[in-house]
């Protein structure tokens, strides 16, 4: 599968089969992670790897951070759906920053450049890993939810740093189609120099 082709086709998956990602295409997905490009080379990302039975306490502790969140009459809109999805995944990928700091602190203007830079590199981190695993025949959900139980996923898995992300990786149980994209024509504004006449 060349690159296009993995861009075109890789879709969001929410239905997962009950079966083990093999090792060699975990290792593939996690170095393909690490090869993506970010500023000055500060390589800004460090996976926490969740699979086995661990998982049961994962979705335990993304739970109780959804409830609290209901209980706090917040909405946490598709966290609910998002966890059933991470639920059936064999194995979930937690992305920190370990140079960020927590999201709620405040933080200097050079501080906040550097977030950017670092979460801009993380994207490109987490992308490679999504078309790693489309190139292998495995299944991805980029998940963004998990802010519903920050506090306590971060206190749960150990992590000091800024939790950016995390992605749940399985092979696919279902076939979505493509969703809506905007033409290019709609978000692209050239910007060319006309020839004098």
């Amino acid at each position: 599968m060349n690159t296009l082709e993995a861009i075109a086709t890789r879709r969001s998956i929410r239905k997962f089969e009950d079966r083990p990602i093999p090792e060699v295409a975990i290792q593939a997905i996690l170095t393909a992670g690490t090869q993506a490009p970010s500023g000055k080379n500060r390589q800004p990302w460090r996976f926490v790897v969740v699979t086995g039975e661990e998982r049961a306490a994962m979705m335990r502790v993304m739970r109780e951070g959804i409830a609290k969140a209901l209980a706090r009459g917040r909405d946490p809109g598709s966290a609910e759906r998002t966890a059933d999805a991470m639920e059936q995944a064999p194995l979930t990928v937690f992305v920190f920053n370990p140079y960020g700091i927590h999201p709620r602190l405040t933080r200097s203007i050079d501080q906040m450049f550097l977030d950017v830079l670092d979460i801009q590199s993380i994207g490109a981190a987490i992308q490679n890993m999504l078309l790693a695993a489309q190139d292998v025949g495995i299944g991805s959900l980029w998940i963004c939810d998990v802010f519903e139980a920050y506090e306590e996923l971060r206190e749960w898995l150990g992590e000091e740093g800024q939790m950016i992300a995390a992605v749940s990786f399985g092979y696919a149980d279902e076939s979505p189609g493509a969703r809506p994209r905007k033409p290019v024509s709609a978000v692209t504004r050239w910007v060319v120099t006309t020839p004098s006449p």
